[in-house]
């Protein structure tokens, strides 16, 4: 593609031809001396421009009432008054398309068309400016008007340079200024048309002079409102100031907003809504806020939000309690295996509801190690009730505000968890459940247990009050349900706001059934599998529990029990088995060798060896106490990563048989040449408690007579240096370890003796539980001979 380019640098002004090719423009009028930027694209307009630059460059440039550039346009579409103009220069930069700089010559009136094909040709009359004879005055007056009112025009437009402002002044021709301003201000293509058909130059500087009032007088007021609206706002908030600028230029107009279709749809909420009266007393306040502020300000979006919450929460919608008891215990009992103690304070709920319909929610805390089905007996009671179930989780939440909510002043504030959930709930009565309230954390940021005391306190949750609300709501309704793992992690204020049940496990028996009824047929289905497809054998399932998992709860007998299945399902689905029985023995093909083994088989039989008990936060465990004596300087060495607490009852132990030597038959010498050393195994762990005194009193006791200690027996008490057994803790978790671990007699506290009616009689029928006062008791019970 080639460019042709002409140029001519200056044309002074003369006669023009007669008849002069017309080229039509669409929203633009050309004046005398002025230049002007054309593009065509028309094949006859640019034949005509190939003519024009061939010849003189002389052209007509006539303006069309008709806005379509792309027509072809007729004569009668055309202004009669145009400018004649010469192309100054013409570049082509595509065969359908010419780009010329014209400049106007002087006015013309067309008096006939001469041709319309293939382009139009017209005979025109010159037109000269005008000046009245003893109007010199009057015209240098309005000039100079014009002169400073375009000087103003030039400093509140961001789109004029400001040199025209000096350059005007220099114009000595007083209709060339006229047309300068006309050609330059803000105009309809008519007022520009007006303005080049006015030949009488003091009459086109009045014009003129009309026109650039009106566009001072917008650019005035564009600027007012632009001050305006920065003094209310922030500089940085680009949409919010382009908002406000049309708020402003709406008022200046005098346009009443119209009606804000949202504020009538809260004010319809609030009605219907039957609100409490301080709620209802905050809503219109807030509402009435609304209604004053414009939709783009920051504020309206808070007022709006809020109203949003207010309308939303569920103030005097509950479900109705499903008070059929024996319905319930179906629930429960379908749901879970055992539990006996929640599943009969649930009924007792029941049956108080019945009897009195208006009494409050109970606050549990179901308390247990992992896995122990916490959690899923809060859905289940849910289901039994009737009512909805939400959750929160509490484990490490160390900001107030998750409880209490944010308040309002603050960027993105929302309500607190709780009443974010009951307006999940979509009811005022749901069963709540507060999960892992036993590591809930505090920081700078406030202590979320104390944030708890109001929620679970039933004299004070009626009112409860969340910041970003800041009216009182109903919780008295709710049904709260906590889980822990551990008690004592919980401030003893939030814990005696809550009835603890304890889950502390399930004994091998309890497992099996639950594993039968619940774990295999779970897993089948979750795995795509038929009750055809696999079988698993009572003995597979207790080989699983004691071999493989060891542990309070039924998680990892579940994850099992999910290998299992998964190895099945690939059999299955390759068809190289249509049935499997899991037997014991093929357990090691599906999940490998045996990974837990039985404490009581790897002891070994020496004195000083003893089979204690320890609690845990998953169930409670055996403790293996073992003790050496060797020749050397007298001293007490213990290792096992043991804790200041089992450390001191060492050291009591150790103090209490020296005390005794000679009824215990131990030689007083013996502690002088040799050096004692106490190790308890699993090193890697952290161990403390007293718990471990009588074991270790005991552990000492054999190693210093050489009496062996019996091989299932385990014992768990704290000792005195007068050598009573005290009561200790987690009695029901250590008994089940033993049980699990197949131990057939127990050495416990005699003020511990109340705490059997905790465990299961399948194991309290299986194990022969000696309760004793003294260390003597204990030690004629534990050694043989």
């Amino acid at each position: 593609m080639t460019d042709q380019v002409s140029s001519q640098e200056e044309m002074q002004p003369g006669k023009i031809p007669e008849i002069i090719p017309i080229v039509p423009v669409v929203d633009v009028a050309l004046y005398p001396k002025m230049q002007l930027p054309l593009v065509v694209g028309q094949s006859q307009l640019i034949e005509l421009v190939d003519n024009a630059m061939a010849k003189d460059r002389i052209i007509g440039i006539i303006a069309s009432r008709e806005a379509d550039p792309s027509i072809r346009h007729k004569p009668d579409d055309l202004f009669k008054v145009g400018a004649a103009a010469v192309i100054l220069k013409m570049a082509k930069g595509a065969p359908d398309k010419a780009q010329m700089l014209v400049q106007g010559i002087t006015r013309f009136k067309i008096e006939e068309y001469t041709q319309e094909e293939p382009y139009l040709m017209a005979r025109v009359t010159p037109l000269q400016d005008v000046v009245p004879k003893g109007q010199e005055k009057k015209i240098e007056a309005l000039t100079s008007n014009l002169v400073t009112l375009f000087g103003k025009i030039v400093s509140f437009s961001s789109l004029l340079p400001p040199e025209m402002a000096e350059w005007i002044k220099t114009v000595g021709d007083a209709g060339v200024v006229a047309d300068v301003v006309a050609s330059t201000i803000q105009s309809t293509l008519d007022e520009k048309q007006k303005i080049l058909e006015i030949l009488e130059v003091d009459k086109r500087l009045v014009a003129v002079t009309k026109m650039a009032s009106h566009q001072l007088e917008i650019l005035e007021l564009g600027q007012k409102i632009q001050t305006q609206v920065k003094g209310d706002m922030d500089k940085s908030q680009r949409d919010y100031y382009l908002r406000q600028q049309l708020k402003a230029i709406q008022d200046e107009l005098g346009e009443g907003e119209q009606a804000n279709v949202e504020v009538q749809e809260y004010e319809t909420k609030i009605k219907e809504m039957d609100l409490p009266e301080l709620a209802l007393k905050e809503a219109e306040r807030e509402l009435a806020r609304l209604s004053r502020m414009h939709p783009s300000s920051a504020e309206y979006t808070v007022a709006a939000t809020y109203l949003d919450w207010i309308t939303s929460l569920p103030w005097h919608a509950s479900t109705e309690d499903h008070l059929d008891i024996h319905a319930a215990q179906k629930v429960l009992d379908d749901d879970h295996f055992g539990l006996e103690k929640p599943k009969k304070r649930i009924l007792e709920y029941l049956a108080v509801r019945k009897l009195k319909p208006d009494s409050k929610g109970p606050i549990l805390c179901l308390a247990g190690p992992p896995g122990t089905g916490k959690t899923s007996l809060g859905r289940s009671i849910a289901r039994a009730l009737g009512r909805k179930f939400v959750r929160i989780s509490l484990g490490g939440v160390r900001d107030e505000a998750e409880i209490r909510g944010h308040r309002r002043t603050y960027v993105g504030a929302l309500p607190g968890r709780v009443i974010q959930n009951i307006r999940r709930a979509e009811s005022n009565n749901p069963v709540f459940m507060l999960d892992e309230v036993d590591k809930l954390g505090n920081d700078f940021r406030g202590d979320p247990s104390s944030a708890l005391l109001e929620v679970l306190d039933p004299e004070q949750n009626d009112t409860f009050s969340d910041h970003y609300l800041d009216v009182p709501f109903d919780l008295s309704k709710v049904m709260f349900i906590a889980t822990a793992n551990i008690l004592d992690t919980i401030p003893p204020a939030l814990r005696d706001r809550m009835e603890v049940i304890e889950l502390l496990g399930y004994t091998l028996e309890e497992k099996v059934k639950i594993a039968k009824k619940y774990l295999v047929p779970r897993q089948r289905e979750a795995h795509g599998l038929k009750a055809t497809h696999i079988k698993i054998s009572d003995a597979a399932i207790k080989r699983i529990i004691s071999g493989y998992t060891r542990e309070a709860g039924l998680r990892n007998l579940e994850r099992e029990i999910a290998a299992l299945c998964r190895g099945v399902a690939r059999k299955i689905a390759d068809g190289t088995e249509e049935s499997v029985t899991i037997k014991p023995d093929d357990l090691h093909d599906y999940i490998g060798h045996v990974r837990r083994f039985n404490e009581k088989a790897t002891r070994i039989n020496v004195p000083g060896v003893v089979n204690g008990l320890a609690w845990t936060p998953s169930g409670g465990e055996i403790l293996t106490v073992e003790s050496v004596a060797m020749p050397g300087q007298k001293g007490l060495t213990m290792t096992g990563q043991l804790g200041d607490v089992m450390k001191e009852s060492a050291l009591a132990a150790l103090s209490f048989i020296r005390s005794r030597a000679d009824k215990l038959n131990v030689d007083p010498e013996f502690f002088k040449d040799h050096e004692i050393h106490i190790h308890v195994p699993a090193g890697a762990i952290p161990k403390d408690g007293p718990s471990a005194g009588v074991t270790i009193l005991t552990a000492l006791t054999s190693l210093f007579t050489g009496k062996i200690v019996k091989r299932d027996i385990a014992m768990t008490g704290e000792i005195t240096l007068r050598g009573q057994v005290l009561p200790v803790g987690g009695i029901k978790e250590k008994v089940l370890a033993a049980y699990r671990a197949g131990t057939k007699e127990l050495i416990l506290p005699k003020w511990n003796e109340k705490d059997l009616e905790d465990i299961p009689e399948n194991a309290r029928e299986k194990i022969i539980f000696h309760f004793v006062d003294t260390m003597d008791e204990v030690l004629s019970i534990a050694l043989d001979g």
